[in-house]
Order: C-alpha cells, then sequence, then structure tokens
C-alpha cells in the first residue's frame, strides 16, 4: 500500500514519516504480539478476550488482571453494558490529506 499510494500510507513507524498520513503497522502481524480487534479471542491456553472497557473501569483498575475476560464474561458484559464499541464502529472520521 505504501508504495502504491505514498502520498497517503507509510509503513514506517519514525513519525516524522507519518504525518498527515495513515501508518500501516505491518510488524503487528505477528503471533508474539497482542494486538487484535475488539471482541478477538487470544490464541492462549486460557483465551481471554480483547473487550472494549470504559473510562470508569480504566479509574477504577488496581491490577491488570481486573480488566481480563473470558468469552462468558464478556458476553456478561454485552448484556450489561451494550456493545461498547458499537458507537465508534460507526463513528465516521475524515482522513486528512496532505
Amino acid at each position: 500500500m505504501a508504495r502504491e499510494t505514498p502520498e497517503l500510507v507509510v509503513s514506517k513507524m519514525t513519525k516524522a514519516l507519518r504525518a498527515g498520513q495513515v501508518l500501516i503497522d505491518w510488524s503487528q502481524n505477528n503471533p508474539a504480539k497482542t494486538t487484535v480487534a475488539p471482541y478477538s479471542l487470544r490464541g492462549r491456553a486460557r483465551p481471554t478476550v480483547s473487550a472494549p472497557i470504559t473510562w470508569g473501569e480504566v479509574r477504577a483498575c488496581r491490577r491488570a488482571e481486573d480488566l481480563v475476560f473470558t468469552a462468558p464474561d464478556v458476553l456478561d458484559r454485552v448484556d450489561r453494558l451494550g456493545d461498547l464499541f458499537a458507537e465508534l464502529a460507526t463513528t465516521r472520521a475524515e482522513l486528512p490529506l496532505r
């Protein structure tokens, strides 16, 4: 993508190179990395789920383990709180062009 549209896309992390462009971070496509899409199960012995959290949960969190969710946890959360990702998934953003 960076080769085809260098005016829009960059694949290098250097901040000075990315001003006004979209960074395609291909380095995240690696089994050792932890970035996954919302509601994705992580491939581990005890699969946890990448779940959106509220700012209140961030402020109240004292231990990282308090914000670890399993699939049943996430189903309960969505029943109680709704889909916390829904608004972001439907929000349109304009990307600046140079």
